[in-house]
Formats: structure tokens, C-alpha cells, sequence
């Protein structure tokens, strides 16, 4: 313990640190394949995902400023091919990978293969200028390598006709595309070179997709190419398709049709002199200019490790990671507050009156009806009694008596005249019968 000095102990800060900077300047930048998982795009417009194999997984960062030149937009389950370099996410120590580029896996592939064989063999001195042939000033018979079926033989052939109809052509039929297509195009290539009939050779087919072109891609073509005796003209796809076969080819030409014009004479072939020089120096700007970009890639890349954006990406992710966690706070704090407002609802609604209140409406409902049945009953009771009482009643009434035949006579003033002698002569009297009554006068 007394050889310790501050020096030798290490804070779990400068530790990280440490790390970090061990891991970004030792691996530099590596090229992964990998399934996305876990893939999240913040507010801030950077990306946070998962790498995993079956095996294994590592967490990624891509930040806003690379991930704008995504073609596609990543989703979870996509197989990728990435460019990144190793670094460390000091607040939490975890190691990830900081994203630079990112493409499908299938086309990252091929763009990656086709990089590596063209620093392969620029590295050997195939695509120098000083290995390449001049093309003849007036070729006497031009062979053709492509398929005779595509469009690009009939392109050639329309310029040909049309601008030198007396040149003698040979075609080499060949397929174009698919895996045996680099193959057959070296044998078409090595054919015409051992039966030494032509002075030049155009090479090519018209335009596609990277997969498409990709025989023209091929090591083992790019070097029957270079040791071909004869002149060859790349002219594979439009002017904006590169392969392979362009840079080790003693000239390309951006069309088919192009490569017919630069071997066919015309009035004009002092133009096609100075448009051949001009494309052997766009060739050798390429071939100068693609030497000098892994220089330029590199330099580029140190200059970066010093640049200051590293550190705001870091401050960045970190911003993203503390947003995150306060919204899974907040999230948790939420559904605490709800599951507490639920218990205390529930006991609430255990001691509501609204229960209390419901069964005595229940009871006075009930005591209403019993009411009402009573009520009735004692209606009915009653409308029976008076009915009897009335039958009572008629049985003494006297008008019961006049339906028997008797008469009631009353004065005017209502009364019932029993004696003659309640009456005077010139008094009017009312004799009342059963249906009706008898004014009549005392004489």
C-alpha cells in the first residue's frame, strides 16, 4: 500500500476517460453487419439503437448531423451495414459505436467490396496511367464484347454505320450480367486477343443497378483487362455508372455510344483526338484524385478526434439519456399518483350515501306501492259499503213509494199538503208523480 501514489488511483471519471480515448484512438473506424433493435429518434434528431447478432449486440449512437445522409429510414429488424468508430459513453460506461454511415446490408456489401478491390489493385499500379495504351488514330477493325442481344450492340453499331460504314467490326457475344458474366467477358476478352483480328476492343453493356454491373466489378476481369494485348475501351452503363473495369480499361467512355464515336473516323477526328486526351486526363485526375483520398480520409479523420462536435455529441446522447429517464420518471411518478386517486375512489365509493340513498328510495318506493294498495283497497271497501247503504236507502226512499202509485203534493213554498185543510181556495199546488209532476189550482 505505501507504493500508491495519487497518481496510480483512478477516479471512475478519468477511468472512463481513459477508456474512451484508448478506444478511439487504438480500433479507429470499423465496418459492422448487424440486425437494429431497440431503434429510437429523439426530439434531438440523433438515433440510439441496438446491433445484434445471434450471439451478441452492442448499443449504437448515430447523430443528427450523419444520419441526414441515410437514404432509408432504419426500422427495427433491418439488416445494415455500418460505418463507425468504438468509443465509450463515459456517464454510464457503456461502449457503443458512434455512426458515420449506414446502408442495407446487401448494397453496403457490394460498395464495400468494390472499395476494397479498387485500393487492392490502384495499390498494385493497374489503374496507372503509364500502363495504359493509346488507342490507334484510325482503327482498321474494332471488335465488340458485350451481349448480342442488348441494347448497347445496337447502339454501337447505329454510330458506327453512321459515322464510318467501311469499318470492319467483329462482335464477341458474351453474357453481361449475373455470376458466369465476369467470366465469359475475360474468355471473349482472351479470344480476341489470340486471334489478334482487331486493333481495338470496346467492352460494355448499357446502364443498371450496382447489382447489375457487378460482374464488371470482378478481380479476375480487371486483370485480363490489364494484360489484354489489344486497346480496351470500357463504355459500361451512363456516365454517372463507375466500375472496376473503367479504371483498369486503357479508356472509358461514359455510353456504348461514346466508345463508337472514339473509334470511328470522321471529318471531325481531330475532335475525337482532343476529346481522347481529354478523357486520359479526366482518367488520370480520377486515378490522382482517388490516391489521395484515403490520405485526405485520414487526415480528415485525425482532424475530426480533435474536433469539438465529439464532445457536444457526448454532452448530447447524455441530454438524451437524462430526457429519457425523466419521462420514465415521470411515467412511474404518474401511474403511482393514478393507482393512489384509484384506491381512494374505490373507498370513497365504499362509504358514498349514494348506496345508502338508493336502498331508501328502494324502501320508500315500497312503502309507496303498499300505501297505494291500501289506499285502494279501502276504496274498494268504502264504494261497497255505500253501494249496500244505498240499496239501503232506496228501499225507504219515497220515491220508491211513487213508482208504486202514490203522489206527493206540496204547496208553493215546498211544503208536504197531508190535510185539506192546509189548503185554500186560488192556492197552486205541485203533485209530484214518478215521471214527472201536476201543477194544478184549489177551487
Amino acid at each position: 500500500m505505501s507504493s500508491l501514489t495519487n497518481q496510480n488511483i483512478f477516479t471512475v471519471s478519468r477511468l472512463n476517460s481513459e477508456v474512451r480515448l484508448l478506444l478511439e484512438n487504438e480500433m479507429g473506424i470499423v465496418w459492422l453487419v448487424g440486425e437494429i433493435s431497440n431503434f429510437s429518434a429523439p426530439v434531438s434528431g440523433h438515433w440510439y439503437l441496438t446491433l445484434k447478432d445471434s450471439r451478441a449486440q452492442v448499443k449504437c449512437a448515430m447523430f443528427r448531423g450523419n444520419n441526414r445522409r441515410v437514404t432509408f429510414k432504419p426500422q427495427n429488424g433491418n439488416q445494415v451495414l455500418v460505418k463507425a468508430r468504438l468509443s465509450l459513453y463515459e456517464p454510464r460506461g457503456d461502449y457503443q459505436l458512434i455512426i458515420e454511415s449506414m446502408q442495407p446490408e446487401g448494397d453496403g456489401r457490394l460498395q464495400q467490396q468494390f472499395d476494397e478491390l479498387k485500393m487492392k489493385l490502384a495499390g498494385e499500379g493497374l489503374f496507372a496511367q503509364t500502363s495504359k495504351q493509346p488507342l490507334p488514330e484510325h482503327p482498321k477493325c474494332v471488335g465488340i464484347v458485350t451481349s448480342k442481344t442488348g441494347a448497347a450492340l445496337f447502339d454501337i453499331l447505329d454510330v458506327l454505320k453512321r459515322r464510318d460504314p467501311s469499318l470492319p467490326v467483329v462482335i464477341y457475344p458474351t453474357m453481361v450480367q449475373g455470376e458466369e458474366a465476369a467470366i465469359q467477358i475475360a474468355q471473349a476478352i482472351g479470344c480476341a486477343n489470340s486471334r489478334n483480328e482487331c486493333d481495338v476492343l470496346i467492352v460494355g453493356r448499357g446502364g443498371g443497378s450496382l447489382e447489375d454491373l457487378w460482374c464488371f466489378n470482378n478481380e479476375i476481369l480487371a486483370r485480363t483487362i490489364a494484360a489484354s494485348q489489344i486497346p480496351i475501351i470500357s463504355a459500361v452503363g451512363h456516365e454517372i455508372d463507375v466500375t472496376i473495369a473503367d479504371f483498369v480499361a486503357d479508356m472509358r467512355a461514359p455510353t456504348p455510344s461514346a466508345a463508337a464515336e472514339l473509334v470511328s473516323r470522321d471529318n471531325s477526328h481531330k475532335d475525337q483526338v482532343i476529346a481522347s486526351r481529354q478523357h486520359k486526363l479526366a482518367s488520370a485526375m480520377r486515378h490522382y484524385l482517388s490516391q489521395h483520398k484515403q490520405t485526405n480520409a485520414s487526415l480528415l479523420h485525425r482532424l475530426e478526434k480533435q474536433h469539438p462536435r465529439h464532445q457536444l455529441q457526448r454532452q448530447s446522447q447524455q441530454l438524451d439519456d437524462l430526457d429519457m429517464r425523466l419521462q420514465r420518471g415521470m411515467e412511474r411518478y404518474l401511474s403511482s399518483r393514478a393507482q393512489k386517486i384509484e384506491r381512494q375512489q374505490h373507498k370513497l365509493q365504499l362509504h358514498s350515501p349514494i348506496k345508502r340513498l338508493n336502498e331508501q328510495a328502494s324502501s320508500l318506493q315500497r312503502l309507496e306501492q303498499k300505501l297505494l294498495d291500501a289506499m285502494d283497497r279501502k276504496l274498494l271497501n268504502t264504494r261497497h259499503q255505500l253501494a249496500l247503504a244505498a240499496e239501503k236507502l232506496d228501499t225507504v226512499s219515497p220515491l220508491a213509494t211513487l213508482k208504486r202509485g202514490y203522489s206527493i203534493t206540496q204547496n208553493q213554498q215546498g211544503d208536504v199538503i197531508t190535510k185539506a185543510s192546509q189548503t185554500k181556495t186560488g192556492d197552486t199546488l205541485v203533485t209530484r208523480l214518478s215521471d214527472g209532476e201536476i201543477r194544478s189550482t184549489v177551487n
